[in-house]
């Protein structure tokens, strides 16, 4: 059984091939992502694997259903991506990642929030030519501030924890509150009264009631001078409204690790080229702006995570079976 892999990196490969000894799929990685234009390259494939950036459109799901392509594995949680109306109507089974690590992801947000605040960056380069001047570092404690947290899954859960053991206010929005995160401290709020908040953190799914959470209206409602957290999707932030907000000092200081336009940019090598990319030229002008490229998940026990349950998904589906874990199943 062959799986085509799309918008593959070598770390991978790596942890791909490294959990895939014991069942002994034939994996073909590639470099590209997917598309209308490189679908046909699934040719003589039961699976494909995606990741975030890969466009799984109707177009794209025609292609691989008429090339025999029987499982849409996505080594990711999030599945915006993919059309699953499309993926029903051709028989493909679609199935995620729903939990990998979620520590992975909260603990790279609560990095974010201290580079920023401590400018530990700025503080790096200084002392590396010999500056060991304080001026411009200073910082606030963050024990003793409330907490906005946007979503409280598996991801938010986690983080939620981590800033309680801060000392730390938590004010949480979902849809639905959690028991067990009031049990420990979290109260539960509307949208506008979590953004009214010292720190915000985003942490829902990317989908059309979430897109552009943050934009021109709901800006309005945040706290001047509070700190902006993304590690979600890039979709959750309308990017022109958030420049717009730092421009103005309503927003103090922004960390993304995701970005609206990132499947023309991040998980390459862009320092030959001109990026022609104006938004993200401009946020990484701010000096009270941080960004990583998607690299929140990126940890040892992530990406073994990930490749354990991609390749155990496509085991069972290519089986008839059913996923012992049925909320990686989509379709």
């Amino acid at each position: 059984m062959k799986i085509t892999f799309f918008s593959s990196q070598p770390y991978d490969r790596s942890f791909f091939e490294k959990f895939n000894d014991s069942i002994g799929f034939e994996l073909n990685f590639l470099d590209v992502s997917l598309d209308e234009h490189t679908a046909v390259m699934a040719k003589n494939a039961t699976a494909v694997c995606v990741f975030v950036n890969d466009k799984v459109t109707a177009a794209v799901i025609q292609q691989l259903a008429e090339m025999g392509v029987k499982v849409i594995a996505l080594r990711c949680a999030g599945f915006n991506n993919v059309d699953l109306e499309s993926a029903r109507k051709y028989g493909i089974r679609v199935c995620r990642v729903p939990a990998y690590s979620p520590e992975a992801v909260a603990e790279h947000a609560v990095a974010m929030i201290l580079t920023l605040n401590r400018k530990t960056h700025k503080a790096y380069n200084r002392v590396r030519e010999q500056n060991f001047s304080l001026n411009g570092l200073l910082g606030f404690n963050l024990h003793g501030k409330t907490i906005g947290v946007v979503g409280t899954g598996n991801i938010g859960q986690a983080f939620c924890r981590i800033m309680l053991g801060f000392g730390c206010t938590v004010k949480a929005f979902d849809l639905i509150a959690n028991k067990e995160m009031e049990s420990i401290g979290v109260t539960y709020h509307p949208l506008m009264e979590v953004l009214n908040t010292d720190i915000i953190s985003l942490h829902c799914p990317l989908n059309e009631q979430t897109r552009h959470l943050i934009q021109d209206e709901t800006l309005a409602y945040v706290k001047p001078g509070a700190m902006l957290i993304n590690t979600g999707r890039g979709g959750l932030i309308d990017t022109k409204s958030i420049i717009n907000a730092l421009k103005k000092g309503q927003i103090g200081s922004l960390g993304i690790d995701v970005y609206e336009q990132e499947e023309k940019l991040f998980f390459r090598d862009l320092s030959a080229n001109i990026i022609q990319d104006d938004d993200i030229q401009r946020l990484m002008s701010f000096p009270n702006v941080l960004i990583t490229a998607h690299q929140a998940f990126f940890t040892d026990e992530a990406l073994s995570q990930i490749a354990s349950t991609t390749l155990n998904n496509v085991l069972q589906l290519a089986k008839n079976s059913n996923l012992k874990d049925q909320a990686a199943l989509l379709v």
